[in-house]
């Protein structure tokens, strides 16, 4: 299938590595101008130096960190000197810390609010014009399956994320007139650093070895295995693509069938 997505312009935030990175690829192969963002310049240097060299698509990077309150204005920056504008935009944000309800404090739900939430929305707010504009536009927000089945342990995630999926939800319906989509993707278990780091988290909490955790996971999934990037990668893209156009307002699930509820 011709995702009909070359040459368009996406900005895929926290893609110096795992699933962020994974979709900058898939653009890219899909011939798009893709501009990642994240923290270490080292990093993403690289990636985009392994992007152009594959092509069809290209790839420049940004540093910006979703902590920092210079975040909006640093990628609004960006976005107007390195792709001129935005198509697509890949919301994306790294987990907060795991615990209970009870570890999350004042000090730590309000960090972890304005770097998941906050920044998020106003970041998408400041480039919706130019989507408007040109009647056309992909908004794409990575989140967890915990949006629809809280997951134990990650009391933050479980907070804050399903406040994404009410904003995405609501959005889609105000800007579908103007060609644009607006689109949850809910990972389950994809093998990418931040899995493995929780698999770690619950080991030592259950006293467990870390591959006794990870083969009790896979069994609970139906597919009986973690997925990878390239799989969820790949319906990320599609959901950013021009037959996509009819899909929106959706929590997409990538998880194996790994999710309870209908």
């Amino acid at each position: 299938m011709d995702l009909a997505i070359a040459g368009k312009r996406a900005l895929v935030l926290a893609s110096s590595r795992g699933l962020g990175k994974g979709i900058a690829v898939a653009l890219a192969r899909e011939g798009a101008h893709v501009l990642l963002c994240g923290r270490s310049t080292e990093v993403l240097e690289a990636n985009c130096k392994a992007i152009n060299a594959e092509g069809p698509g290209r790839a420049d990077w940004v540093q910006a960190d979703l902590g920092d309150e210079s975040f909006v204005e640093t990628l609004v920056k960006a976005v107007s000197e390195k792709l001129g504008g935005v198509d697509i935009l890949v919301n994306n944000s790294g987990g907060p810390t795991p615990g209970s309800t009870e570890d999350m404090s004042e000090e730590k739900l309000a960090a972890y609010f304005n770097s998941m939430v906050l920044r998020i929305i106003t970041l998408t707010n400041r480039l919706l014009p130019g989507m408007k504009e040109r009647g056309w536009g992909r908004i794409l927000t990575v989140a967890s399956s915990g949006v629809i089945e809280p997951i134990p342990g990650l009391a933050l995630s479980n907070t804050l994320r399903p406040a994404l999926a009410g904003w995405s939800k609501t959005l889609a319906g105000e800007v579908a007139q103007y060609g644009i989509t607006s689109n949850m993707l809910l990972p389950g278990s994809i093998m990418t650093d931040r899995l493995k780091s929780l698999d770690a988290a619950a080991a030592e909490r259950s006293g467990r070895s870390v591959e006794d955790v990870r083969a009790a996971s896979e069994k609970a999934i139906p597919a009986r295995r973690y997925g990878t990037v390239e799989e969820f990668a790949a319906t990320a893209a599609f959901l950013c693509s021009t037959p996509a156009s009819y899909v929106t307002g959706s929590l997409v699930r990538c998880d194996g069938g790994a999710a309870h509820s209908v």
